[in-house]
C-alpha cells in the first residue's frame, strides 16, 4: 500500500510500505477514505520529536470503512464507517475507566523510552514517534487498529467525511480545551494560536457559553477565518503588545481563562528571549519555543486558568512560575482524552451545533502529502487545514 512515510528532518516521502495485517484478536483493519496533516504533525516534521525512525508512517487523523476485524471485536463488522480516535486506549486500565484516554496504561510499547522523558508513560498514538508506540500512522491506504472494541466510532453514511474526521483529534481537542476552561457565563476568553485546532477551541468556547473570546495570531488569513467562521475578536500579536491589549479589552483585570493552542513552535515578533529559545532549541538544549504559554500565564486574571491543548514535547526555560503560584492560577493540560467526547460531539454536528468542516482550505490526494506538509509548515497559499485522500 502507498502511505506518508517520514525520512529526516523536513521531508516526508509517499512510498510503498506492506499492507498492515491482524496482529492482536481486538485489531481491525481500516481502509482510509480521509485523512489529515495535523499541526502537531508538523514538529515531526520539523525534527523536534525524539524517537523517529526513517520510514515511520505518519498521520493521527484518519477514518475509513472497516474491511477486516479480529476474533475479539464484537461490536463492529466489515463495512462499517468509523472515524478512529488518535489516542490508543485499551478500555479497562484505571486510566481508562477514569475517561483519562490519553494516558492510558497498556496501549504504549515503549513505554519505557516515554518514561525517561516524561516520568510516566502516556497512551500510544498512532504515526508519533517511537516514544509513543511506534504505532503507524493513518496518512495512507489502510491502517491497523489497536484496540478497535474501544475506539472507533461508527458514523452513519449521510454525514459527509469532511464534516467528522476532526472527531479524531482536532475537534475534541479544541472543545476540551475549552472545558478545562470551566467557562462560566460572562467569561471572557483569549485563545494564542489561530490555526485548526484553535478555531474549533474558539467555537467550543462560544458552545459552552462564553461571553466574548479574543483569538491571538500573527497570519491575517487565519485571523480571518476565525472571525468570520465564529465571530471571535482577534488580536495581530505583530502589531500590538499582547499584554496591554488584552488588559485595555478586560478593563484591566485579564481573560477569565487563556489557552493555549500554539505549542512547542511558538513565535514572538521580537527580543532576546526570541532568539534565546531559538538558539537553545535549534541546539536540543530546550525542546520548546514557550512564548504562548508564558504570555498566557502573564495575561491571565487573577484566579484564572490556563489551558494548554498545543503539543509540547519535553522542557522549556524561563517559565513564569511565580505568576502562576503567587496569582492562584490553575494550569491545566492534555493530549485530549478523544473517547470522551465522541459521541456528545457526534450529537453535536448531527443537531447542526458545530460544523468543524470549516478549518480545511486544501484538499489533495495522498500522493502530494509532501507538497501538503510544506504548504501547511510555509502557510503558503494561505493553507489553514490540509485533507488527504488516499
Amino acid at each position: 500500500m502507498k502511505a506518508t512515510c517520514w525520512t529526516g528532518r523536513n521531508s516526508v516521502e509517499v512510498t510503498e510500505v506492506p499492507d498492515p495485517k491482524i496482529l492482536n484478536p481486538r485489531d481491525a483493519i481500516v481502509r482510509i477514505t480521509s485523512t489529515a496533516i495535523c499541526g502537531s504533525d508538523l514538529h515531526l516534521y520539523d525534527g523536534y520529536i525524539p524517537t523517529m525512525e526513517k520510514g515511520d508512517v505518519l498521520g493521527h487523523e484518519f477514518m475509513g470503512e472497516i474491511v477486516e476485524v479480529g476474533p475479539e471485536v464484537t461490536d463492529l463488522k466489515v463495512g462499517d464507517r468509523v472515524v478512529v480516535p488518535f489516542p490508543i486506549a485499551c478500555g479497562h486500565c484505571w486510566a481508562c475507566e477514569h475517561q483519562l484516554y490519553s494516558v492510558c496504561e497498556n496501549s504504549n510499547p515503549n513505554a519505557g523510552l516515554a518514561e525517561k522523558f516524561m516520568g510516566h508513560s502516556p497512551a500510544g498514538i498512532f504515526g508519533y514517534s517511537h516514544m509513543l508506540g511506534g504505532f503507524a500512522g493513518g496518512q495512507a491506504e489502510y491502517a491497523r487498529v489497536p484496540f478497535a472494541d474501544v475506539g472507533p466510532i461508527r458514523v452513519d453514511d449521510d454525514l459527509p467525511d469532511e464534516q467528522v474526521l476532526f472527531l479524531s483529534d482536532i475537534l475534541p481537542t479544541g472543545y476540551m480545551g475549552a472545558e478545562m476552561c470551566d467557562i462560566k457565563p460572562g467569561d471572557v476568553v483569549a485563545v494564542w494560536g489561530a490555526g485548526p485546532v484553535g478555531q474549533l477551541a474558539v467555537a467550543s468556547a462560544y458552545l459552552l457559553g462564553a461571553e466574548r473570546v479574543i483569538t491571538i495570531d500573527r497570519f491575517p488569513y487565519r485571523l480571518d477565518r476565525v472571525r468570520e467562521y465564529t465571530g471571535s475578536e482577534t488580536l495581530d500579536y505583530e502589531e500590538v503588545d499582547v499584554l496591554d491589549a488584552l488588559a485595555d479589552m478586560t478593563a484591566g483585570r485579564g481573560p477569565d481563562a487563556c489557552i493555549d493552542a500554539v505549542g512547542m513552535e511558538a513565535h514572538h515578533p521580537t527580543g532576546p528571549l526570541h532568539a534565546y529559545d531559538r538558539a537553545k532549541q535549534a541546539a536540543r538544549l530546550e525542546t520548546e519555543r514557550p512564548h504562548a504559554l508564558r504570555e498566557a500565564i502573564l495575561a491571565c486574571r487573577n484566579g484564572g486558568t490556563i489551558s494548554v491543548i498545543g503539543t509540547y514535547g519535553g522542557f522549556l526555560d524561563k517559565f513564569p512560575m511565580g505568576s502562576l503560584m503567587n496569582r492562584s492560577l490553575t494550569l491545566r493540560g492534555a493530549q485530549c482524552h478523544v473517547h470522551r467526547y465522541l459521541r456528545l460531539l457526534l450529537d453535536r454536528i448531527r443537531d447542526g451545533d458545530i460544523d468543524p468542516s470549516f478549518v480545511i482550505s486544501h484538499r489533495l490526494p495522498l500522493d502530494q502529502a509532501p507538497q501538503g506538509y510544506e504548504m501547511f509548515k510555509h502557510k503558503e497559499n494561505e493553507c489553514n487545514k490540509v485533507v488527504l485522500q488516499p
